[in-house]
């Protein structure tokens, strides 16, 4: 794959870092690693987040707890490489560095234990403590014995019953393993969520009093004190060609579409792209672009506000009519479409640049990581991310290709183009194939193979 060039030295860096992880999905990883950020933050601390795996709304969380962007850190959809540099860099002009885990510690492949191991950062597990007691030792003994060579930081317990329940656990624990706090079951900590994951953080009015509350808990518990330093090497990676140089890209960002990865917007930007930002739901005049990014959100959510904004659309078909460059991904894409229908029924005509309708469904229709290959004006390029909706797409367009689950899963997303538009389900992750964007999106490539109808 291809990486974005960041500047190097041959000088390692060191600085405290801890990887969020817990038995399993649920336990509250992400009300940590935010109560974590707050807490260090408010000291005076630098903080860093990363969140490992594909995830668009525990980073706004985590961003507002930090006060700074969250990345992702993927052993799939960048590279080790990649994630190495990242966290150097990080090391640089951090006090802390904080990672949110995937899932279950181990779960999955790559897993959250494999990147802990392959950094070598120490790992605090979080367990949900409701109904449990001396058993909380023991499945903290089990997660930092599983597996040999795993760093084990220490133990966390969530939605404890009182003061004394979590002094019970604290001292079940062997010597050997630190308490690093408990916090209650709590009201003031929860946060908010819907079909997707959770709420954006942008729509939780109590967002910073929920966040100091849960920051005001840990320090009472267990203090405010750093985690050992980790040290981190340099990587050397490929330059970024300026391949998109003084190309203006119309990125759509609004709380209708905000599922965007900050890296695809600094591939972009290294790319030597200039990117003017604008909503669908509210602005009636497109940028003066060569080339649209459409990302993802919740476009389910604000249909009326969009069917309702004619004038913008209309451009956006005038753009498409020009030959010029659209990469639209999952609610980006069915934002193009003729129509979306809601989930009691609603249909609301859009934009109608794609020849497809979509529909909401009250189930997931599919998740899971993607691996593709796309044919392009040079040959085929690889380009990676992932999937998860909850609408499906009609159309009698044959897409030009479909991703792959590196997992097994079913999820196979197409591919549609038509003429200088790209589409589909899939939320790419742009550094894993820099070159590739900048040919989707560069105003002079000949990548318009347009898919037809069905036979």
């Amino acid at each position: 794959m291809t990486s974005v060039a960041f500047s190097s030295t041959t000088a390692a860096r060191h600085c405290p870092a801890l990887l969020i992880s817990a038995p399993a999905s649920g336990q509250g990883k992400t009300t940590v690693t935010a109560a974590l950020a707050r807490l260090h933050s408010r000291l005076g601390r630098r903080v860093r987040v990363f969140k490992t795996g594909p995830d668009f709304l525990d980073p706004m969380i985590l961003s507002r707890a930090c006060g700074g962007e969250v990345h992702q850190l993927d052993l799939f959809m960048g590279s080790p490489e990649q994630c190495k540099q990242q966290l150097w860099q990080a090391a640089g002009e951090a006090d802390l560095i904080l990672i949110e885990g995937v899932m279950g510690l181990f779960d999955g492949d790559p897993s959250s234990a494999d990147l802990a191991e392959l950094f070598g950062i120490p790992v605090l597990a979080v367990i949900d403590a409701g109904g449990m007691a001396q058993t909380f030792a023991a499945l903290a003994h089990g997660l930092a014995g599983y597996r040999r060579g795993l760093a084990f930081g220490g133990v966390l317990a969530n939605r404890v019953g009182s003061a004394g329940h979590a002094q019970m656990l604290r001292e079940a624990l062997p010597e050997t393993q630190r308490w690093y706090g408990a916090l209650g079951r709590d009201d003031a900590f929860e946060l908010p969520s819907r079909h997707l994951g959770l709420v954006q953080g942008s729509e939780i009015d109590d967002l910073d009093r929920r966040l100091d509350a849960a920051a005001d808990a840990l320090a009472d518990s267990a203090g405010t004190e750093l985690p050992p330093p980790v040290g981190f090497q340099p990587q050397d990676l490929a330059p970024t060609l300026r391949l998109l140089q003084g190309v203006r890209i119309g990125v759509a960002r609004d709380a209708a579409f905000g599922f965007c990865y900050p890296a695809n917007l600094d591939t972009l930007r290294a790319l030597g792209a200039e990117l003017r930002f604008f909503s669908p739901l509210t602005d009636e005049q497109l940028p003066e672009v060569d080339s649209l990014y459409l990302p993802g959100g919740y476009p389910e959510l604000y249909l009326t506000e969009l069917g309702a904004n004619w004038g913008l659309m209309e451009q956006v078909g005038v753009h498409h009519e020009l030959g010029k460059p659209i990469l639209a991904e999952c609610g980006g894409m069915l934002w193009l479409g003729h129509s979306l229908t809601s989930l009691n029924g609603d249909r609301i005509e859009l934009c109608g640049v794609l020849p497809a309708q979509g529909r909401m469904h009250a189930r997931f229709t599919a998740l899971g990581l993607q691996r593709l290959q796309l044919p392009l004006e040079d040959g085929i390029a690889e380009l990676r991310g992932h999937t998860f909706h909850h609408s499906s797409l009609d159309t009698e367009l044959e897409p030009v290709a479909r991703g792959e689950c590196p997992n097994g899963r079913r999820a196979a997303e197409p591919v549609y183009r038509r003429g200088r538009l790209t589409a589909s389900y899939i939320h790419f992750y742009f550094p894993s194939n820099p070159a590739a964007v900048a040919e989707l999106l560069h105003p002079s490539s000949r990548t318009s193979r347009a898919g037809g109808p069905r036979s």
